[in-house]
């Protein structure tokens, strides 16, 4: 999506980010030589175009990012509190990206098959035309049945949906498909109630995941991997600059650490150092050069 954040001259700057792209990005800093793929669409508009050029800069592949003849991207401004808590404001109803579907076809998936992971997130499921979302389902099945993983990260927006009903219908989906799930405990009190990771945790138990890791925001994260449960304590950021990203920036080195073998407490701690590196600064996608040399710290 184009992303606006505003600027210290109370204008906005202009970006673009989303949920999966974010977590796209920061898997591919951590494992540089993963083709790292994105599926969208997009329009023929010049936001679009640098869209794509913004895309290529970030080093993610294309060979999926569709575009629409009369489609746009959506956009959505960011407002931060004094704290850091970020609220949106989305302009979507004509997003290229809600008719993606519209572009899968047997051929596409045979060549997204061959892919190791596919990880996608609750505005994924809310952004597809509800007319897609069987289409979406199958097409989940097929790379499933293809071996690929499926990470699903739950990433709650009431907004986005026509009812929390809705939700919980796609996310039941989500989580039968899943094999690694990385949600927040604030998704689950805000569409289910509950508040605790142990309330999330015994939520998940009946589903079939290999890892369940749960995010709380300044709290432990907790993960639970085949019969094992394993807490990690979590260092508050003390400069809380803007908290858009915290989550994604997670997911992304966490699964790059997985990916190279990194056992689980080394990569909750990765992720979580990298998660509150991102939100001592403003906008989604924070500068390679400086983030790359702060994750190359962590690895030495």
């Amino acid at each position: 999506m184009i992303e606006l954040t505003p600027s210290d001259t109370n204008a906005f700057k202009q970006s673009f980010s989303g949920d999966v792209f974010n977590t796209a990005v920061y898997l591919k800093r951590f494992v540089t030589q993963a083709k790292v793929h994105l599926i969208t669409a997009i329009g023929k508009d010049k936001f679009s175009l640098a869209m794509l050029e913004y895309f290529h800069r970030q080093h993610i592949e294309t060979s999926f990012v569709f575009q629409s003849d009369y489609k746009i991207p959506g956009l959505y401004a960011i407002q931060t509190d004094e704290v850091g808590e970020r609220s949106f404001t989305y302009w979507r109803e004509n997003s290229a990206a809600r008719g993606v579907m519209s572009f899968i076809d047997a051929q596409v998936v045979e060549s997204i098959s061959t892919g190791d992971i596919v990880f996608f997130a609750g505005i994924s499921l809310a952004v597809i035309s509800p007319t897609d979302r069987s289409k979406f389902w199958q097409f989940i099945k097929q790379l499933k049945d293809g071996g690929a993983i499926l990470v699903f990260d739950p990433n709650y927006r009431a907004k986005m949906w026509d009812s929390s009903r809705q939700a919980k219908e796609q996310f039941e989906q989500a989580f039968i498909f899943a094999d690694i799930l990385l949600p927040g405990v604030d998704d689950f009190e805000q569409l289910y109630g509950l508040k605790t990771p142990k309330a999330v945790y015994d939520f998940c138990k009946p589903y079939q995941f290999d890892e369940l890791v749960i995010k709380n925001g300044e709290a432990d994260i907790v993960c639970h991997i085949g019969e094992h449960t394993y807490h990690f304590p979590i260092i508050p950021v003390e400069n809380v600059v803007d908290t858009t990203s915290a989550g994604d920036s997670f997911n992304g080195v966490y699964l790059g650490a997985r990916i190279k073998g990194i056992e689980i407490s080394d990569a909750i701690e990765l992720a979580s150092k990298a998660a509150g590196f991102v939100i001592q600064h403003h906008g989604a996608i924070v500068d390679q050069c400086a983030y790359q040399k702060f994750i190359n710290e962590q690895l030495n």
